[in-house]
């Protein structure tokens, strides 16, 4: 399987990595969040795209992980006396959200694709986290690791086995995708979130 490291083009910036450790609610609040996002769009293409048994089963599976890591964070945030209260969606997952193209395959291929990229984002986040956090949220940002690494391969897999089907524009696909995630990454953020940017400020957007 392909290193996350490997295939994103750029690290988290350390700006975000000091405000994540100043910012322990907010962090796991979204996070929880982003677990339940994943869960939701895995089930979405499971009703969407019921026509390839194959993919269903991949995406029941993601599924019920995803579902079980939101659980994970509802447990850890319980023990933290960490509230859930709403958060404001960050701008990454819509930017990319923004790019998928509108026709089939295509359509697919870039959610997949946008899938796997937010897995490795994710998985290459919780690495990170773990170097700068207390103890017991580096143990639990460390389990997470292998689990997300599964995901990003299979989202990545499904993609490029369903790219025949799309005149084999996986890699530009993949590429175009890539490139804006690391623009997320690197740019200003006015917002901190899990997947957000480069903090502008000291003060929490909620």
């Amino acid at each position: 399987m392909m290193n996350v490291n490997s295939f994103l083009h750029c690290g988290t910036p350390d700006a975000w990595l000091e405000r994540a450790a100043g910012e322990i609610q907010t962090l796991l609040i979204d996070h929880a969040n982003c677990e339940k996002k994943a869960a939701s769009t895995a089930i979405n293409l499971m009703y969407r795209y019921v026509d390839k048994p194959d993919m269903l089963v991949q995406l029941s599976k993601l599924a019920r992980e995803e579902l079980r890591h939101f659980e994970q964070v509802l447990g850890v945030m319980a023990d933290r006396g960490v509230g859930n209260v709403h958060l404001s969606p960050s701008r990454y997952a819509s930017a990319l959200r923004r790019e998928v193209r509108t026709s089939e395959p295509g359509r697919l291929v870039d959610i997949l694709i946008n899938g796997a990229i937010i897995e490795a984002r994710s998985c290459e986040r919780f690495e990170r986290l773990s170097k700068v956090l207390d103890a017991d949220l580096a143990a639990f940002y460390s389990s997470l690791m292998k689990s997300e690494s599964r995901h990003f391969g299979v989202y990545l897999d499904l993609a490029r086995d369903l790219s025949d089907d799309d005149g084999n524009r996986f890699e530009e696909r993949v590429a175009h995708f890539l490139a804006l995630d690391a623009a997320l990454m690197t740019s200003p953020d006015p917002d901190f979130r899990f997947h957000s940017g480069v903090p502008m400020s000291n003060d929490s957007s909620e």
